[in-house]
Order: C-alpha cells, then sequence, then structure tokens
C-alpha cells in the first residue's frame, strides 16, 4: 500500500487515513491504495465498521490536476475504469462506513466521500464537484452518486456550475448527514461507527447490500433481494443469540458473535 494511505485498526474501528500534502490529492497511487485498503478492510474479520479520514485540514481536495494535464484519451480510458473499480470497492466495503470530511472534499474527494454510507462534516468544510470548471466531467461517480444523494436537479446545479456548496447548504440538500466543530469531526465519526461494533456483522451486511443494490433496481427486485437477505440470516448464530435473547430479557440486549 502506499505510503500515503495506510490503514489503522482500533475497538473494532478501521480508520483509512489519506495523508498526502498539501491537499491529499488523490493521484493514481493514492486511488490504487484506497481500493487496496477497501480489500483489507473488508476481509478484516476484527474491522466492524470503517472511516474514511484526510487529517485535521483537509478530507482531499480532488484528483491531481498536473498527473492528468498530459493523459491521452487512450490513457483515460483504461484509466476511468480503474478509478471507478477503486471507488466501488470501497462503496462495496460489507461493514458500515463514514467520511470525516475536514476542509476541502472536491472533486475525486467529494466522490469518495460519497462512497461512504455516511458523512460527517466540519462547519467550515467545502464540497463539490468542479470538473466542468477543467472543461471535463466526473469520473469517479460523481454524475451517479450525487443526483442518488441530493437528487437530480441539485445534482445538476452543482455539476454544470462547478460551485462548491459550505457545510450548512451540503446538510440542508442531503449530501452530508452531520455538521460539527472542526476539531470534533474525528471523533464524531467514531461515536457513530463505534455503534456497530459488536452488531450481528452478516444482518449489517445484508442490510447495506440490499439498501445499495435495491438502490438500482425497480421494487419488485429489490423486495426479492430483501427476501433473500432475510431468510439468510436464519442461517446464522447471531440471529439465534438476538432472538433468543429479546424472549428472556427484552430488546437490545444481546451479545453477538458476527457469525
Amino acid at each position: 500500500m502506499s505510503e500515503f494511505v495506510r490503514v489503522e485498526v482500533a475497538d473494532g474501528i478501521a480508520t483509512v487515513r489519506i495523508d498526502r500534502p498539501k491537499m491529499n490529492p488523490l493521484d493514481i497511487e493514492v486511488q490504487d491504495a484506497l481500493g487496496e485498503a477497501a480489500a483489507q478492510v473488508s476481509a478484516d474479520p476484527d474491522v466492524a465498521a470503517v472511516i474514511f479520514w484526510g487529517g485535521e485540514k483537509v478530507f482531499a481536495a480532488g484528483a491531481d490536476i498536473k498527473e492528468m494535464q498530459d493523459m491521452s484519451y487512450p490513457d483515460m480510458v483504461k484509466r476511468a475504469t480503474e478509478i471507478q473499480e477503486r471507488f466501488t470497492a470501497v462503496a462495496r466495503i460489507p461493514k458500515p462506513t463514514v467520511a470525516a470530511i475536514t476542509g476541502y472534499a472536491l472533486g475525486a474527494g467529494c466522490e469518495l466521500a460519497m462512497c461512504c454510507d455516511f458523512r460527517i462534516a466540519a462547519e467550515d468544510a467545502k464540497l463539490g464537484q468542479p470538473e466542468v470548471l477543467l472543461g471535463v466531467t466526473p469520473g469517479a461517480g460523481g454524475t451517479q452518486r450525487l443526483p442518488r444523494l441530493v437528487g437530480p436537479a441539485k445534482a445538476k446545479d452543482l455539476l454544470f456550475s462547478g460551485r462548491m456548496v459550505d457545510a450548512a447548504e451540503a446538510l440542508a440538500i442531503g449530501l452530508v448527514d452531520e455538521v460539527v466543530p472542526a476539531d470534533a469531526v474525528y471523533d464524531t465519526a467514531r461515536e457513530r461507527m463505534a455503534r456497530y461494533v459488536g452488531g450481528p456483522a452478516l444482518a449489517l451486511r445484508g442490510i447495506k447490500e440490499a439498501v445499495d443494490r435495491g438502490m438500482e433496481v425497480d421494487l419488485d427486485t429489490g423486495l426479492a433481494m430483501e427476501a433473500a437477505q432475510f431468510a439468510g440470516t436464519f442461517a446464522t448464530e447471531d440471529r439465534a443469540i438476538g432472538m433468543t435473547s429479546f424472549v428472556q430479557h427484552g430488546p437490545g440486549k444481546a451479545e453477538f458473535t458476527g457469525r
């Protein structure tokens, strides 16, 4: 994995830390490392939830424009698919994820944040998809994930103009889920992810897959996905533990094994 991306695990929570001075540009090396990190935390049984974090100053201020400047059309035909594969790996981590956003989350940085289940932003954070100002379109999911979060009209406003939104507007339109003081972003993200440590891992995985994949299909197909996930939980230890605990002790007291 790149020296600019590291994975730290503590108390069941993994932090994927982007650390490439000064503004955490997501160049090819970092993009590939994020894909590797996603695979690592997905496979680690000691990880119940994941935080994506760029540090106290900036989440990620976009792709490395200098790196892309001399890339040709054939170069980008190949790389565009690879970029999306790396970000899709993040989106498909089968565990709860949150982006802890300080400073800027722009372009690929915003697209990375949108791959997470939740987004917590600092009060002074700025988010946006400014690719149109460079004469290009978003390429790491911005035209697809943004309208799914905020609706097509609001998404087109941001995509057509390339303008940044502050944390208050991002919260109002549904681009972020919570706004807190800058020095509380990471701790708030840990508190949110701590809710899932010790939870029924396979049920959480099934819920995430049913919601995410269900958003891509018609209602009947989505309901069929839900039925399959629901039935599947009856093959888990946690289902037996949860139901037995509920009958004997009431709700919210089960001690799950993650199996």
